[in-house]
């Protein structure tokens, strides 16, 4: 499957990788400010960007600037984060994408009630929404704040026209609107027909873009343990992604 796909990428003067960041370009760690790409990522994924014949798209719940700083790669590549709602092009420009000005009391009372049951720490607000982590917080922590997370932001989500949805280590409340399929319908959208497409990704809400992606692109699960997925191929961080990346470099040299 590897072999067909890079074929194509060999052939075509465009192709488009799509990547996830956090569980797919870099680990997972208790400090998010902390979570930087494995080793050898960044510098393949400038190679691939660099060709002039791949353009590389981040897609990411992250919101952009944290993305930017993180991957360090060079020039800065597309980026949406958020889950969409923020837009860095190429080209150095931005656009966020305005959220329902009914929803932000929404996120505003989550908060301040997220913070009677854990710390600022583990409560993040995005563009997108609002998340909750616990990964670092002991077994029964993590229990008991998943538990009662998921009650209140439920019970928020059906009065204010949002949606919960699980990430790995954690829970958002997100804005309904757009998501990671969204962007993969965009760009694929504003590039030509047939273009070769790949996107990586590791966790609940890349299903989204693995959906959108259907059969114009290969879907590629990135993590270490499989779980059930629209993705057609898995790999095992790091070396299993570094050989795959590594392999589209070459396709691109």
């Amino acid at each position: 499957m590897v072999e067909a796909f890079v074929a194509q990428v060999r052939e075509a003067s465009l192709s488009v990788l799509f990547t996830d960041y956090d569980g797919t370009l870099a680990p997972f760690v208790v400090d998010r400010g902390a979570a930087v790409p494995y080793v050898g990522v960044a510098e393949l994924l400038n190679e691939i960007g660099g060709s002039s014949r791949t353009e590389v798209v981040v897609v990411s719940g992250r919101p952009v600037d944290e993305v930017v700083s993180l991957l360090q790669m060079e020039p800065v590549p597309e980026i949406w984060g958020a889950h969409g709602w923020e837009h860095l092009a190429a080209d150095g420009s931005r656009t966020v994408f305005p959220a329902p000005a009914s929803v932000s009391d929404a996120v505003t009372f989550c908060r301040k009630r997220l913070l009677t049951l854990t710390s600022e720490g583990q409560v993040e607000v995005k563009p997108s929404g609002l998340a909750v982590h616990w990964r670092g917080l002991s077994s029964g922590e993590q229990v008991r704040l998943r538990e009662e997370s998921l009650i209140l932001l439920r019970s928020v989500a059906g009065c204010a026209g949002l949606e919960v949805r699980p990430f790995d280590g954690g829970m958002e409340l997100r804005f309904k609107g757009r998501d990671k399929g969204d962007v993969v319908t965009e760009v694929l959208a504003s590039r030509p027909e047939g273009t070769p497409a790949a996107y990586l990704g590791d966790d609940d809400t890349d299903e989204d873009a693995f959906r959108a992606l259907g059969d114009k692109g290969l879907a590629v699960l990135v993590r270490p343990e499989y779980r059930p997925t629209r993705a057609e191929l898995w790999l095992r961080p790091p070396e299993e992604l570094l050989s795959f990346l590594e392999s589209w470099a070459q396709a691109v040299r």
